[in-house]
């Protein structure tokens, strides 16, 4: 039997259990996948919802505009019913969001604005600001408003709240997930808590998120609020759609563990998410002491990794922020304790370069002309030619040079030089911050490899 439409197969996602990474650790861990929603994140369910409250509400006519504020999921589920709807859709978004989001949300017809992270909401230049200003000048138009609009956790008390009490067969005894708007943490609380008021309801949130510091004392504490990295939770003000009691804990992380998290969860589990999932299990993996064997938790992941291949997935990225400990050509070359490199020109004897080769037990030199490397050189490349022809050894380097190594980043990761070094290139080569050039061969790589 066929579906009628693309908003037909939200929800429904699956439950699969954590192996790896949660192997020694108490109860039977499970996420809640809702990157199988068509739009690839959880928002789907309550973008939906919101349009279909609107429309019943006569918030919404046919041919009209959504407007939302919006870090790129929820704009991604409003396109889809607006694609599928009619509807015309304006996504406000901010600096801080991966381009991966906008650029989708322009594929599915969206029209991005992207304003300022790093004001206040009330700042009009704020994206909460723009979009709400957008609502009221634009005709027949309606600035959604996730973070007020209470179809959002309704969206998750009728839809994600029964899916996981019926996938689990009633057993969940915690839902671990992290905080944004409220809605999903809220909704399907409030859902499970009437199953089973014992069920334990954890939110996770960020270091530089007010909500934390909000739920413990009751107070809105501006000088919690600085820049954060992370994306898709954390607040700079409380949203409407919180009740707060129906979360029994808070717990903050920090942007690099809920990053290195999120690799992790692709690595060892095979499962491609996004950020806000790696933050999730870093908050389950703060509080794992106080779980139990028998106990049963459901982790929410919210969207795809897809989102993010230009972050958190990108290790060049990640170690500009100081989030990737890999080991790289910088750190090759330090533990040389400033030795310098080995180069010859092209008027050089190719008598001369064996010398140097022997002397300094190398066996690539670079060729260099004016500071600039324009060949190189290889023992196996001179045993060769020397074989065949004996007196080439008084002949310059520039008549038998082979080509320059790849130039590769300073920072690039070992295991990458690992794949750019084969028999055709036998080293590469990088600057320095100076300038200066430097070179890595293959023993090099796997001395560095097995230290």
């Amino acid at each position: 039997m066929w579906l009628n439409n693309v908003l037909e197969t939200i929800g429904n996602t699956p439950i699969i259990k954590l192996n790896k990474i949660t192997k020694s650790w108490p109860g039977t861990i499970l996420a809640k996948v809702d990157y199988f929603n068509p739009g690839n994140s959880i928002k789907d369910r309550m973008a939906l919802k919101m349009v279909e409250v609107a429309e019943a509400e006569g918030k919404l006519k046919p041919g009209g505009t959504i407007i939302e504020g919006t870090s790129g999921n929820t704009g991604m589920g409003l396109a889809l019913a607006a694609c599928v709807k009619g509807y015309k859709c304006i996504f406000v978004t901010t600096d801080k969001q991966s381009k991966e989001k906008a650029d989708i949300l322009k594929a599915v017809g969206a029209e991005v604005i992207v304003c300022p992270t790093n004001v206040l909401p009330e700042d009009p230049r704020s994206y909460y600001s723009v979009a709400k200003r957008l609502g009221q000048e634009i005709p027949n138009s309606m600035y959604m408003n996730q973070y007020d609009n209470l179809a959002n956790r309704q969206a998750h008390y009728e839809s994600t709240g029964p899916e996981i009490w019926e996938q689990t067969e009633g057993k969940i005894t915690h839902l671990i997930c992290t905080a944004g708007t409220g809605g999903t943490i809220t909704g399907t609380a409030m859902y499970l808590k009437e199953k089973n008021p014992n069920i334990k309801i954890w939110a996770v949130d960020v270091y530089g998120s007010l909500l934390t510091k909000y739920y413990n004392t009751g107070e809105i504490d501006m000088n919690e609020v600085h820049p954060y990295i992370s994306e898709g939770f954390g607040e700079d003000f409380v949203p409407q759609n919180y009740d707060m009691s129906v979360i029994d804990k808070f717990i903050q992380v920090t942007d690099k563990d809920g990053a290195v998290m999120a690799r992790r969860i692709a690595k060892e589990e095979g499962l491609f998410c996004g950020y806000s999932a790696g933050s999730c299990l870093q908050g389950l993996q703060l509080l794992k002491q106080e779980l139990k064997p028998t106990d049963v938790v459901v982790c929410i992941f919210h969207d795809h990794g897809s989102r993010y291949v230009g972050k958190i997935y990108n290790d060049e990225w990640m170690m500009e922020r100081g989030f990737l400990d890999v080991k790289t050509f910088k750190d090759i070359v330090s533990g040389r304790a400033g030795q310098k490199l080995i180069t010859v020109s092209p008027d050089h004897l190719i008598a001369e370069a064996v010398a140097l080769m022997k002397k300094y037990d190398i066996e690539h030199i670079p060729v260099m002309d004016a500071h600039e490397i324009v060949g190189s050189l290889s023992e196996n490349g001179l045993f060769q030619q020397i074989f065949t022809n004996p007196d080439i050894k008084n002949q310059s380097v520039q008549s038998v040079m082979e080509p320059s190594y790849p130039v590769v980043d300073f920072l690039t990761p070992v295991e990458k030089l690992g794949t750019l070094i084969n028999q055709k290139n036998g080293a590469v080569i990088a600057k320095d911050e100076k300038g200066d050039h430097h070179i890595v061969t293959k023993y090099d790589v796997i001395q560095s490899l097995t230290k």
